[in-house]
């Protein structure tokens, strides 16, 4: 991880642990530097290798923990940032994106990828303020419940 000490002691502070940016699980990296911009691919809830959960929201899986599992996702997103920039260098978090694999009928979506967003809050303070979307699919790699992407402007 390149530099990134001021965001880090912030996340660290909230309770949050920024972990080493991730392996990619196929044929493409875990980020991009293009400019001033970063891109992130999308980030599944892993911990030391594992899903926290798996299944669908709204049925093996309740908001509470999709919840946090879209906040792991966003660590995960700073961690792969992390490879090709120094965080501390972010002026913008410009958007975010979450998927939450959605048992047929739930609908609170938004709900479960304010995990993300808060993190990117906690991270850059108002500077993580960002456009989201945050999309209901049938399912994820690996059966995860949420993935999440970002981009970031640097200075």
């Amino acid at each position: 991880m390149k530099g990134s000490h001021a965001v880090a002691q912030r996340l660290a502070a909230a309770g949050f642990e920024l972990p080493e940016g991730p392996a990619a699980l196929g044929d493409y990296v875990p980020a991009v530097r293009s400019g001033s911009l970063v891109f992130t691919s999308g980030q599944l809830p892993m911990v030391a290798g594992s899903l926290l959960a798996t299944g669908l929201v709204g049925a093996e899986v309740d908001t509470t923990t999709a919840h946090a599992c879209a906040a792991r996702c966003a660590l995960n997103a700073l961690a792969a940032a992390s490879t090709v920039c120094d965080l501390d260098d972010v002026v913008r978090v410009v958007k975010l994106t979450g998927y939450v694999a959605s048992a047929v009928g739930f609908t609170a979506q938004p709900g479960v990828v304010n995990g993300a967003s808060a993190v990117m809050g906690v991270a850059f303070g108002a500077a993580g303020r960002h456009a989201r979307a945050a999309v209901g699919v049938a399912s994820l790699p690996l059966g995860a419940p949420v993935e999440v992407e970002i981009v970031l402007e640097l200075a």
